[in-house]
């Protein structure tokens, strides 16, 4: 399998590439009033309103830092009427990561966390996988697609 590897506040993250849409670098958002804090805003794609996540904010609380190696991922997103693009703000995007071996469980499953996946084993460091299906609550979904498209109508 194939993971795009990023970091969030210097532990390292990988998310499998066929959920990945596009890779864009950072862009000015246009804001999301009344979202929650770890919502970065929406994003103008090619004439589309894109919700995008702060994964640092979702994780940490802290918002991402605007580097040269900060992306935007661009995910194919199961949404209740078809699949639509979320993006995630993530730090150092800069690299693939190829694993043959099998992800391990961390036997942890955290409520407050449920997009937190399982590890995969790089040169003896853990990489720990993101599960995008669980990135948003259901409440947050269900709204956060409605409010991209009027925040670009404005």
């Amino acid at each position: 399998m194939l993971f795009l590897v990023f970091g969030i506040g210097g532990e390292r993250y990988a998310l499998e590439t066929r959920y990945v849409h596009e890779v864009l670098p950072y862009t000015r958002l246009a804001a999301i009033p009344q979202a929650p804090g770890w919502v970065a805003g929406v994003l103008d794609y090619r004439g589309q309103p894109v919700p995008v996540i702060d994964l640092r904010r979702l994780a940490d609380g802290k918002a991402a830092e605007c580097l040269m190696s900060s992306r935007i991922l661009l995910l194919d997103y199961p949404a209740a009427d078809g699949p639509r693009l979320l993006g995630l703000l993530a730090e150092q995007a800069t690299g693939i990561l190829k694993h043959d071996g099998a992800l391990m469980s961390t036997g942890m499953q955290l409520e407050e966390a449920p997009y937190l996946g399982d590890v995969l084993s790089d040169g003896g460091a853990l990489v720990r996988g993101i599960e995008p299906s669980a990135l948003l609550p259901d409440a947050v979904r269900a709204v956060l697609f409605t409010q991209a498209a009027g925040a670009l109508a404005e």
